[in-house]
């Protein structure tokens, strides 16, 4: 039986005996069955519990592909990439189908897992000059008041690290070690920002190490300092957060990946971060801490739609708020705690991240501001009749609010200068669809629903009120960092 207000499940696998230390005895059980936790046998270690009966925090391990498209798993759908080892990770677990990212492009997507919070929320939904991501010597960056899930964590005695892609800033200010995080490794923005004037730095904590970073080398680099970590940190809870340079372009694979796969450039990149999710879950269970970690695998956006990526059966593109930008794959694996080889049709989002993770680990969600995600812990661990904690959920394109979903209905505001991408514009019609039966959001039911365009519609209205649109600041919009005098992140001359 199911406990779901803990992370404490019982998960024998019949290997239990008298030389084991976490050996429960009968005493032990019944102590820890009247604190709610129930085996299935006795004698069966039950994860997050120690040889003393002292409950463990859970480790968290958040992995996030760049620019993965929702049809680019196997286990999503796609016959062209080789993705084992994180289908694997889905027989194991949940996998969410309506899982959304705040935006379509990274910085604002980024801002928004670190934060609970909708980019507009922190004020990183576009740069210093309206632009919708940051660019190197970028002004702006994630403010250094605003508390990411590393710093609440922290508050817990967690172990923290980011290694990879950051983007929220590339200033000293504004970097992984200034926002929670003990250890940083990895480039401060995407890998097409490199130039001659600024080669793309590779740092660690604080100082550029290489540029520019030789980025075939990437996903087996941060395979190897994420396990490193995994390792020096198995005794204490720790939180890895691994934010994938990969499949942003340009693509890039080292020699064991490069030309392997049948998809080109793109799958030899995909089946790559697929390898080195699998050599993270075997150091869990060499370490014996596969019980007792939370991992998960998403991405920042939706696929750009070339060179080979997929957001079947979606519509649309990256950098924009159709379906295919923002719905994005997303897999939790939790032994013992998450239901194996189950399925959450249910909305949530990146920015429920900050919230569940402090529900798991006795944390407490920042109290003195206004944090958009909720606990979507009844949904990953499968309580029986959960539902979204959002009433709505709001689609944003830089400064412009778009489209509203709340259940299965997606209201597409109606917009005579609709942003797409990166400089267009569009006439767009008021319309509404069913995503429950309408993925690829081809039939408006407007006229059909007025009542529920009107609920939508007062939805949008809130938030419009809340989080501001166009150039219309909201009541509950905070300051994203500034820096006036912006440096580059260069390598020092010996």
């Amino acid at each position: 039986m199911q406990n779901n207000e803990s992370n404490d499940i019982c998960s024998c696998d019949g290997s239990c005996d008298s030389t084991n230390p976490n050996r429960l005895t009968r005493r032990d059980f019944i102590t820890i069955a009247g604190l709610g936790f129930v085996s299935t046998a006795l004698g069966c270690a039950i994860p997050g519990v120690n040889s003393s009966g002292k409950k463990k925090k859970p480790n968290f391990i958040f992995i996030f592909a760049d620019d993965l498209g929702y049809g680019d798993l196997a286990c999503y759908g796609s016959t062209r990439n080789r993705t084992g080892n994180i289908d694997k990770m889905a027989d194991e677990g949940m996998r969410f189908t309506d899982f959304y990212v705040t935006s379509g492009v990274c910085t604002p997507s980024r801002s928004s897992l670190m934060t609970g919070c909708y980019p507009r929320r922190v004020g990183l939904h576009v740069d210093s000059k309206n632009f919708c991501v940051l660019f190197p010597g970028a002004k702006k960056g994630l403010h250094p008041d605003e508390i990411t899930v590393a710093e609440v964590l922290k508050k817990e005695g967690y172990a923290t690290a980011c290694i990879g892609k950051w983007h929220l800033g590339d200033q000293k200010e504004f970097l992984p070690t200034r926002q929670g995080f003990d250890y940083y490794y990895g480039i401060p923005y995407s890998n097409d920002m490199g130039g001659r004037r600024i080669p793309l730095p590779l740092m660690k904590n604080e100082e550029v190490i290489q540029a520019p970073a030789d980025q075939p080398t990437l996903t087996q680099d941060y395979t190897k300092q994420a396990l490193a970590f995994i390792e020096n940190n198995k005794e204490k809870p720790f939180f890895l957060y691994l934010p994938h340079t990969m499949v942003h372009l340009p693509l890039q694979a080292s020699a064991k990946f490069k030309n392997k796969s049948a998809n080109g450039r793109y799958g030899d990149a995909v089946e790559e971060v697929d390898w080195s999710t699998g050599e993270i879950l075997k150091k869990l269970k060499d370490l014996g801490i596969d019980n007792n970690t939370m991992v998960i695998f998403s991405s920042d956006n939706g696929s750009n739609g070339r060179n080979g990526g997929s957001n079947d059966p979606l519509r649309g593109f990256k950098g924009n708020t159709d379906e295919g930008s923002m719905r994005v794959p997303c897999i939790v694996r939790y032994p013992g705690s998450v239901p194996a080889n189950t399925i959450c049709r249910e909305l949530a989002s990146t920015i429920d991240i900050l919230p569940t993770f402090a529900k798991l680990s006795g944390a407490a969600v920042p109290g003195d501001r206004i944090v958009d995600g909720k606990n979507i812990w009844p949904l990953m661990s499968g309580r029986k009749g959960a539902k979204s904690p959002h009433q709505a959920f709001y689609y944003y394109h830089t400064t412009q609010l778009q489209a509203v979903r709340s259940g299965k209905w997606k209201l597409i505001l109606p917009l005579t200068q609709k942003k797409r991408g990166w400089s267009g514009q569009e006439h767009a019609p008021l319309r509404l669809v069913n995503l429950e039966t309408d993925i690829h959001e081809d039939n408006d039911l407007s006229m059909q629903f007025p009542e529920i365009v009107k609920k939508l519609m007062a939805f949008a209205d809130k938030a419009r009120r809340d989080l501001g649109d166009m150039k219309s600041r909201g009541t509950g919009q905070r300051d994203a960092g500034w820096v006036e005098n912006p440096t580059p992140r260069l390598l020092k001359k010996p």
